[in-house]
């Protein structure tokens, strides 16, 4: 069955900038809290963390009728597994398109940040693989990865815009590791040496925690919702094209 969709080029070209956008955001506003606050770290990841929240939400609504405003390769690559029950979801052909657009766009997020504030493009050293932070970012991909499907499954899409940014708001403070959950954001991150930036030695680790997390996370929401692999087509953001109902980022054309 073929169902309307925009073509895949446009997809990636929607992941691609929604994820530049979203890694602007984290780095610009991280570097505007170091600017203004100088002193005070705490006040420092408020400003950086409300910028977040309200940026990811409004990028979620700008691009999700295009390619569902993944922005994240832990909630593409769970996607395409969800799908492989249903025949739904992303192909791995798309797969391998949204995870190249998504880390392309967040390594341009931070040189982009970092040029508008004129600090210059260099590669972070700020360390920050501890145990603590490890286990803080299998918690936050694992809570990421149950909200977005559980959702989708419920048939609540249209709230993933305010939910996801309030879930990652709220992970910023309750997780040691501020809530990267993303690897596409870990490696763009690598290129700011500010206040948002994460050592090319740590980011391995942040990877294999966020990976780590996206399979409890699916693990949990298959045992919470067991019909959830016939929602693959719903992640992130319902949305009409044309008139016609058009569900979710790709819908196999088998």
């Amino acid at each position: 069955m073929t169902t309307s969709q925009p073509p895949l080029w446009r997809r990636a070209v929607s992941e691609f900038l929604g994820t530049s956008l979203l890694v602007m955001t984290v780095v610009g506003s991280g570097i505007m809290a170091q600017q203004l606050s100088p002193n005070d770290v705490g006040l420092q990841l408020l400003q950086n963390s409300t910028a977040t929240v309200l940026g990811l939400t409004v990028l979620i609504l700008a691009f999700g009728p295009v390619s569902g405003a993944h922005f994240n390769p832990a909630v593409s690559l769970v996607d395409w597994i969800l799908g492989r029950r249903s025949g739904t979801g992303l192909t791995l052909a798309e797969l391998g398109t949204y995870v190249a657009a998504q880390i392309l766009g967040a390594i341009s997020g931070s040189v982009i940040a970092n040029a508008m504030f004129e600090v210059g493009t260099s590669i972070s050293g700020k360390d920050r693989a501890t145990g603590g932070h490890l286990l803080g970012e299998v918690v936050a991909t694992a809570g990421l990865i149950l909200l977005v499907f559980s959702l989708a499954a419920t048939k609540r899409g249209i709230l993933a815009a305010p939910a996801v940014g309030a879930y990652i708001g709220a992970a910023y403070w309750f997780t040691s590791s501020t809530s990267f959950a993303n690897p596409a954001v870990t490696v763009g991150r690598i290129f700011s040496d500010t206040f948002a930036g994460i050592a090319p030695a740590s980011a391995p680790s942040f990877v294999l925690a966020q990976l780590l997390g996206a399979a409890a996370g699916l693990g949990l929401l298959l045992l919470l919702f067991p019909f959830a692999s016939r929602a693959a087509d719903d992640v992130v953001l319902p949305h009409e094209v044309g008139g016609s109902p058009l569900t979710g980022p790709a819908r196999r054309r088998d």
